[in-house]
């Protein structure tokens, strides 16, 4: 029988405290309001809240032992819990929108194994993205589904969210790259989903539907990743266009005509390079220009490389590029990814009023989508900070607004609306790696059928039958 009366859940009371402290050990379970403020929030600022959301207590398990009890407290009391990653994510999915217990993988950070005759790492969900890329090099091996948060975000989240980065155009997103999952369902019962196998028909894809389930199905405690070959050569290219559709329009030849697959294809408009150049304190050349495309190329041989990045320069020129900028160095390709990486951070510490966008358009669509957000820009005063994947239609569109506009809210929303209206029309969707999380899912409908929600309802219930597990995330 469930506990659940009007939508709420039971309170954590100082018997749970204690049953808690048991499991975990009283340094792994913290009630300081300080702490509980700092782990009931990710990178969506205050702000935007109605309510100030705010866990109960945060546990930090260290093993899929505690995990489990942990799980098989929160279903005989009926508690809300919410999983935690890094706090990277831009959707509110580890907002604890029940209060509840938040738990923190942060302390589940071991790279468990390498595995070089497999091409896998396995590794617990708290391990920092970059630090398996690291892991992997003595072995001439990468993980290449590392998005551009991989510098602080947890694999764990990274699998949640099904995050994906720069690039997705060769190797494709997180869930592409992951083989294997060891869940601890909401019951407390643990299992695997997967394992080093490449191929597996056996029962349902699982792996797949864990993948970007935003921590509402099960609590992931191992992960399993594909590696790849380690390039041994690199290349970006710069490339400034005059305005932002001959660059987005540029997109589809480099796949056509020069019958190259980069690794990525970014693109800023001239917003975001000014805003990241206040930001960082230094500037990319070209700041004027309307757009810029970075193009990155990987290889073994550095003849060869030499002759795709010469062709694809030349195709830029031909498609009306104002130049091409070949960053073959250790330290110039970092200072091109510095720049990219840190449009977001630009954004929120430069504003606060704004809306941070995630939509994702077939690629055929991006000149369009882009024409529109000017419009929206336009129409309501704001300013268009938009960069993103552009390789793969996954543009992440900022509309900024002024600080001393008392209406902000209601035009930013209206502004929002009409941005997915439009995105809606041109056959994209509502996110592309952020997620739905508490943020995005009163837009759902916009998006999906009535038929579509209800069947990740009643996957969610078959996962979850008491609705205990990071509720009120995704759909209700």
């Amino acid at each position: 029988m469930s506990l659940i009366k009007d939508g709420k859940y039971s309170p954590v009371d100082s018997g749970v405290i204690g049953e808690l402290t048991e499991i975990m050990g009283s340094e792994n379970v913290s009630f300081d309001p300080d702490k509980i403020r700092v782990y009931s929030r990710d990178e969506v600022g205050g702000q935007f809240w109605e309510s100030d959301y705010l866990a109960e207590v945060v546990v930090f398990p260290r093993n899929t032992e505690q995990v489990s009890a942990l799980m098989r407290l929160a279903s005989r009391k009926v508690i809300a819990v919410t999983p935690r990653g890094a706090g990277t994510g831009l959707s509110g999915g580890a907002v604890p929108a029940f209060g509840g217990i938040v738990v923190s993988f942060e302390k589940m950070n071991r790279i468990l194994e390498c595995d070089p005759v497999n091409l896998t790492a396995t590794v617990e969900p708290g391990v920092i993205t970059a630090e398996i890329c690291r892991a992997a090099m003595p072995y001439g091996l990468q993980y290449a589904g590392d998005p551009c948060s991989g510098d602080a975000s947890f694999i764990g989240g990274n699998v949640a969210e099904n995050a994906g980065g720069n690039k997705v155009i060769k190797y494709g997103a997180t869930g592409a790259n992951v083989l294997g999952l060891e869940v601890v369902l909401p019951s407390g019962e643990v299992t695997w989903f997967g394992g080093k196998r490449r191929k597996d028909v056996t029962g349902l894809d699982l792996v797949h539907l864990v993948a970007g389930s935003e921590g509402i199905l099960c609590l992931i405690t191992k992960v399993i990743v594909k590696l790849v070959p380690l390039p041994s050569c690199i290349v970006d290219l710069l490339v400034p266009f005059s305005t932002m559709e001959e660059a987005i329009s540029f997109v589809p030849k480099i796949l056509t005509e020069s019958r190259i697959v980069p690794a990525s294809i970014e693109c800023m408009n001239k917003n975001s390079l000014k805003i990241v150049s206040r930001y960082i304190g230094s500037s990319l050349p070209f700041e004027e220009a309307g757009a810029h495309l970075i193009i990155q190329l990987e290889g073994n041989d550095p003849d060869s490389l030499a002759d795709d990045y010469e062709r694809l320069g030349q195709a830029c020129l031909s498609s009306g590029a104002l130049e091409v900028f070949v960053a073959d160095n250790r330290n110039s390709r970092d200072r091109l990814w510095k720049a990219r990486k840190s449009v977001a951070e630009a954004v929120m510490a430069f504003y606060t009023r704004y809306a941070k966008e995630d939509v994702v358009v077939p690629t055929s669509e991006v000149p369009e989508l882009m024409r529109e957000v000017d419009r929206i820009c336009e129409h309501y005063g704001l300013e268009g900070v938009n960069y993103g994947h552009v390789g793969d239609g996954n543009i992440h569109v900022n509309l900024l607004m002024e600080e001393d506009r008392p209406d902000w809210k209601s035009v930013i929303e209206s502004a929002r609306m009409e941005l997915y209206s439009v995105t809606a029309r041109l056959g994209g969707t509502l996110s592309g790696e952020h997620g739905i999380g508490l943020k995005r899912k009163k837009y759902m409908t916009i998006f999906l059928d009535e038929a579509q929600i209800g069947l990740i309802r009643r996957i969610k219930k078959a996962f979850d039958p008491l609705g205990i597990l990071n509720p009120g995330k995704i759909v209700d």
